[in-house]
């Protein structure tokens, strides 16, 4: 089985994309408009808050 098929959540795949991405010198932007997110309001809480994004989010990699 690949990498990819044991991707079970989204962190994990942010996780491996970071991997993918780290000693290339990568840069991801995300720009966001009223983008709305339900986030849980404590760890492992089923209930959830609704975040709202606006703006750019910008993650550069760089190796030394």
């Amino acid at each position: 089985m690949s990498k990819t098929e044991d991707t079970q959540s989204w962190p994990d795949l942010a996780i491996g994309l970071y991997d993918k991405l780290t000693g290339r010198n990568a840069k991801i932007n995300y720009d966001f408009s009223d983008f709305k997110i339900g986030v849980p309001k404590a760890a492992g809480s089923e209930e959830k808050t609704e975040w709202t994004m606006n703006g750019k989010l910008s993650i550069t990699t760089e190796s030394k």
